[in-house]
């Protein structure tokens, strides 16, 4: 327990610390956040390390081995209505507990008084419950993951067309925070097993692709939540009303009451699931049972603790420095800003060196992972001065979204099957929690102080982060069957030259 508390400390603090450092070099050099701004960022930030510390124990010690055994219950099941009835509970569970959907969804209520949280979060929920549920038919019967993801696409576009402008960045928003440390590893084990168990040995895609699927759901869910603001309020409020001002321990111990009631809420249904699965198909032994409940207690402590720090802390001054880089001039100062945040969080997100160990795996060592490291930083670089750009200078996200999903759906055409899968799996692991607490408080500062609407000018950032790695991993994919095709032909010219 205690190196697992070790480690899970190091993956949080390697994710928050650097951004830690690049604000408070602004804060002395061209943003100062005011007076006990930066002492409440700092604590702030220590209570995001240690909460998300003791949450992903948590998860690892309850959650994930939760999800495994479902999956492996489901798999000696092998009832095609019974994986389904689960894996839209589980995906809508899970998804409710998910760290950075809280956080998007605070956001957006800040921003939009109208758009109640608890109903945000239940569209959001229930769209990936229900595209779980697809991507395990897509699963069953073997149906080729890029016709799915084309035509899904293609109607999603469709339906953001007729939408509030205000929804469209916030529904793809929505799609990049679906995708975080409690949700993958459940759809991963849930999608394991369903492939298990159908025997479906088609080739790369059958066990990857099903989180690319699920994070769909969430957008449309939003879009369609979106029909009901068609005429509703354009202009969005950018500012609350100033909040008192307490003593540094006051201002985070006064959050902590309506913190722990709103996390008791989004965890209660992941218990409830547990328990009905425990009675009528797990029946786990007294040892294990107590084992899971002590993860789902540490992930309560840990969503408290996180969530005091992002509202308290890491938030409040992601907005205070976008007021104050916007401020400053024409606002053209938060491009090399971005830049660099862009490249910081993606280096500093744990999921990414999982993902490029696993993408070097994939490809027999011929990408490795430096390259795809520094392909990642430089794509979600671009992506973020891509979302400072709509800010500064009010281009519409349409101009972003449908070249760079034009891009990577095209992609899909040519590149391996398996690095397509891996590539809209991995949309969600660049846009972890340092984009929802920090990058997109940033945003929405930055649009409030230049005199935009956050709605349209500021959402959608998280959206373009996700987006960086579907394109980026598939143009590799690209560079592996390149590299493997020169290495048959040198091969058949060895072979042709030994024969002769």
């Amino acid at each position: 327990m205690t190196s697992n508390f070790k480690a899970k400390l190091q993956e949080s603090a390697v994710s928050v610390v650097p951004v830690m450092l690049i604000v408070v070099l602004l804060h002395y050099t061209l943003a100062p956040l005011g007076e006990g701004g930066l002492a409440r960022f700092l604590a702030g930030g220590v209570l995001l390390i240690l909460g998300l510390t003791i949450f992903l124990l948590g998860a690892d010690l309850g959650m994930v081995p939760f999800g495994q055994r479902v999956g492996s219950a489901l798999t000696r099941k092998r009832s095609l209505f019974l994986i389904l009835i689960a894996s839209f509970a589980i995906g809508f569970a899970v998804t409710i507990a998910e760290p950075d959907v809280q956080v998007l969804a605070g956001q957006v209520h800040n921003v939009n008084q109208a758009v109640d949280k608890s109903k945000l979060l239940f569209m959001i929920a229930a769209g990936v419950g229900l595209f779980l549920v697809v991507g395990m038919l897509r699963v069953v019967f073997r149906i080729s993951l890029r016709m799915v993801l084309a035509a899904f696409y293609a109607l999603l576009f469709l339906l953001c067309a007729f939408i509030d402008p205000g929804f469209v960045g916030i529904a793809f928003d929505a799609g990049g925070a679906t995708t975080g440390p409690v949700t993958v590893p459940f759809i991963m084990a849930l999608g394991i097993g369903v492939a298990s168990a159908m025997k479906k040995k088609e080739g790369g895609d059958s066990s990857f692709g099903l989180v690319g699927l699920a994070s769909i759901g969430p957008v449309m869910a939003v879009a369609m939540l979106g029909f009901l603001f068609r005429n509703g309020e354009q202009g969005l409020a950018a500012e609350k009303a100033a909040a008192p001002i307490y003593p540094l321990v006051e201002h985070f111990l006064h959050r902590v009451p309506h913190t722990m009631q709103e996390i008791a809420l989004a965890l209660f249904p992941i218990l409830a699931i547990f328990f009905v699965f425990q009675v009528t198909l797990l029946k786990l032994p007294a040892q294990q049972t107590r084992r899971i409940i002590l993860g789902m207690v540490y992930a309560f402590i840990g969503l408290v603790i996180f969530m005091v720090g992002v509202n308290g802390g890491f938030s409040p001054a992601g907005r205070a420095l976008g007021i104050a880089l916007g401020q400053g001039g024409s606002g053209w100062g938060l491009i090399p800003v971005g830049f660099v945040l862009g490249a910081v969080v993606v280096c500093a997100e744990p999921a990414v060196w999982v993902l490029t160990e696993q993408v070097e795996e994939v490809s027999g060592g011929y990408i490795p992972r430096r390259i795809m490291l520094v392909a990642l930083c430089l794509s979600v670089a671009v992506a973020v001065v891509l979302g400072m750009l709509r800010v500064v200078s009010g281009l519409s996200i349409w101009y972003v979204l449908i070249p760079g999903y034009a891009l990577a759906l095209g992609l899909t055409l040519f590149c391996p099957p398996l690095f397509t899968a891996i590539a809209f799996d991995s949309g969600g692991v660049a846009s972890g929690p340092m984009s929802a607490t920090f990058v997109l408080s940033l945003t929405l500062g930055a649009s409030a102080a230049l005199g935009g609407n956050p709605a349209t000018d500021a959402f959608g950032m998280i959206a373009m982060i996700a987006m960086a790695p579907l394109i980026t991993i598939q143009l590799l994919g690209l560079l592996f069957r390149a590299k493997e095709r020169q290495q048959l032909k040198k091969q058949r010219s060895s072979g042709n030259g030994i024969s002769d």
